[in-house]
């Protein structure tokens, strides 16, 4: 099959790419740096030609509420209007665990109304829902340091090696559209304050974890970041990822 990939170069789009070319099948990947915009529509038209399957990987290049929702929105829009004329059979999304549970946090309420968009499109679809990734603690670890201090809260949260999220994301790709949600999330759950912890004892820069409730873009969230019983629970556990990475 061609299937596009909508943000195809970034972090799990390339590794979907890659999984989709070793089966066989032509994964081209979409972004601006390769002439493909989904906030304007540039290239849209010409990369879906002939395209039975389209994942969408892409992410809002800020946090903030506003401006998420708008990327999300107005992606959505140009997007399911391409999709439609080329007549695309299968919509991937990607999105988050306990998503639609987190009412107060912006970033949040737009992957909500790109659901509600994947859902309204008319176009049949599959939704992979991913915990955060284990890619992601780093980041967040250094943008909640101050001096030596990495302050963070105890938020529960089930991390996942982005290479799992990738391959649940393509094995989605190459099947039937569910017209529904899959669940993905790592196999332990931690708190944030304790993933700092353990990357810093893998990692030692000096640097030591102040546990702190109201730090980092998590303060204050609802403890429902884990998923419940109907996660799909992948093999990969944090420590084991620290060492090979």
């Amino acid at each position: 099959m061609k299937i596009v990939v909508i943000g195809g170069t970034g972090l799990i789009g390339s590794q979907v790419i890659e999984l989709l070319t070793a089966n066989g099948h032509e994964a081209v990947p979409a972004a601006p740096s390769t002439g493909v915009d989904t906030l304007t529509g540039e290239g849209l038209d010409q990369v879906l030609k002939g395209a039975e399957v389209v994942v969408d990987v892409s992410n809002s290049p800020s946090f903030e509420a506003d401006a998420a929702l708008d990327f999300f929105t107005r992606s959505a829009r140009n997007l399911f209007a391409a999709e439609k004329e080329a007549g695309v059979r299968h919509h991937v999304g990607l999105s988050i665990v306990g998503v639609d549970q987190v009412p107060d946090y912006g970033y949040y309420l737009a992957k909500v109304a790109q659901e509600d968009a994947v859902r309204a499109s008319g176009v049949p679809y599959s939704l992979v829902r991913a915990t955060q990734f284990f890619e992601f603690v780093g980041p967040v670890m250094d943008m909640s340091t101050q001096g030596t201090e990495v302050r963070l809260p105890s938020l529960r949260l089930r991390p996942i090696a982005s290479a799992e999220v990738a391959a649940a994301v393509a094995e989605a790709a190459q099947g039937e559209p569910t017209n529904g949600i899959r669940n993905i999330a790592g196999p332990e759950i931690h708190g944030l304050d304790r993933l700092g912890e353990l990357t810093l004892a893998a990692r030692p820069d000096g640097r030591t974890v102040v546990t702190d409730e109201t730090a980092s873009l998590f303060a204050g969230m609802p403890d429902v970041l884990t998923g419940d019983g109907a996660v799909d629970v992948a093999a990969v556990r944090y420590e084991d990822w620290l060492k090979q990475h």
